[in-house]
């Protein structure tokens, strides 16, 4: 079946029907494309219109390209959460149907820098706990977390394998996150957290930095988590100003 002419560029239409295609499972996860030769000929475009619609796809990461070997079909993420929500990595799993586990890695107690003494309104030298973590999904690795917070928040019977920092906060130390300040951004191969989450080496991360705050606007805790994009989606809910 050719692609039917309208009124967009031909390179839309290609993505519009190849996402069909993966939807309707011609075209499965994980799975590897037809060469572009192949592709374009079934489709009826030029080669240089499918590399279009290609890239287009790599960019929405629906495929994804590894170099001498092939194009594949991306696996679609577990987990979808819009980043307005401020939800835990623990429940984020439950909430898929998953059980949440935790690899302890590190811990270390270290001395407030500048930029700590920035972010938490302390003093500069002030002990601060650093907490290296990996969050597995029935057992599969999915979130490389640091989570840097204040010692004093933290009674001497915290467990480092505890699931939910927000939950032993909320029932152990009476601190009750209400909201974050949060910048997410997207990285690729990542020398030391990549491996840790059995990523492929095309597998991008996407990087979730958050500062959390009580309902009395004090600094809580500091957390950055390393996503595996292929597992996790985020959207934000915008709505329009009229002026």
């Amino acid at each position: 079946m050719l692609i039917k002419s309208d009124t967009r560029h031909l390179y839309l239409q290609v993505v519009d029907r190849l996402k069909k295609d993966i939807e309707l499972g011609i075209y499965k996860e994980k799975e590897k494309f037809p060469s572009e030769f192949e592709l374009a000929k079934t489709l009826g475009v030029s080669r240089a219109t499918l590399r279009e619609a290609l890239r287009t796809l790599e960019e929405e990461n629906v495929i994804v390209r590894r170099h001498g070997v092939g194009t594949f079909v991306n696996c679609k993420p577990l987990f979808n959460s819009g980043i307005e929500q401020l939800n835990s990595v623990t429940n984020m799993i439950k909430q898929a149907g998953m059980n949440p586990g935790t690899i302890f890695l590190s811990s270390n107690t270290m001395f407030a820098t500048e930029e700590d003494s920035t972010r938490f309104s302390a003093l500069q030298g002030d002990e601060l706990l650093v907490i290296e973590r990996v969050r597995t999904a029935n057992g599969e690795p999915v979130v490389y977390c640091i989570d840097k917070l204040p010692q004093k928040f933290l009674p001497e019977r915290f467990s480092y394998d505890q699931e939910s920092i927000f939950q032993f906060l909320e029932s152990d130390s009476q601190r009750h996150i209400t909201y974050a300040v949060a910048q997410i951004e997207p990285i690729g191969y990542h020398d030391k957290v990549s491996p840790i989450l059995q990523c492929e080496p095309e597998t991008a991360l996407l990087v979730l930095k958050q500062m959390h705050y009580d309902e009395k606007d004090e600094p809580i805790l500091y957390s950055v988590n390393y996503f595996r994009s292929d597992k996790f989606s985020f959207q934000v809910l915008r709505k329009r100003i009229y002026s």
